[in-house]
């Protein structure tokens, strides 16, 4: 997901796999407006106006037809994507989370111009949010991935 040229490394991908292997990853499903993280991380929203780098990344492959595009051109056939619930584990307290959500590119992205003191206030409501999704195992927010198969159409 992070590749520069995605089409260029899921072709050398499929030169890599095994005879009779096939590709398999997971990948995230766009989230909602209404969506648990989106409630969790409210207070950034304002923030997050400029398309990060991950929008080349991450976010370059949460369109199921733009993954079938990329794996088709890649050589790959028998592309399955398939929608799954999975858990997002953020951090053990709503204070690691909270870490964890403001050291990540996208966000140190879009509050690089931003006054310190408004960062530290929406960082506590971040924190302040993440609490709802606080368990003994860590903080854990609801989401959904696409499984991702496909089988190589031939091997060079």
């Amino acid at each position: 997901m992070f590749f520069t040229d995605p089409i260029a490394a899921f072709t050398h991908l499929r030169h890599a796999l095994v005879p009779a292997g096939r590709l398999a990853f997971l990948g995230p499903q766009p989230g909602g407006p209404d969506s648990a993280y989106a409630r969790a991380t409210a207070a950034l929203a304002p923030f997050l106006r400029e398309a990060s780098p991950a929008a080349r990344g991450m976010g370059s492959l949460i369109d199921p037809a733009r993954i079938h595009q990329v794996l088709a051109a890649a050589g790959f056939t028998d592309i399955d994507i398939a929608p799954a619930e999975a858990p997002m584990t953020f951090g053990a307290d709503a204070a690691d989370a909270a870490d964890f959500i403001f050291a990540i590119s996208p966000t140190r992205h879009n509050l690089r111009p931003v006054a310190p003191a408004t960062v530290a206030r929406v960082r506590a409501e971040v924190h302040d949010a993440l609490t709802e999704f606080e368990t003994p195992d860590g903080v854990h927010i609801p989401g959904s991935v696409w499984i991702v198969t496909a089988s190589p159409t031939h091997k060079q």
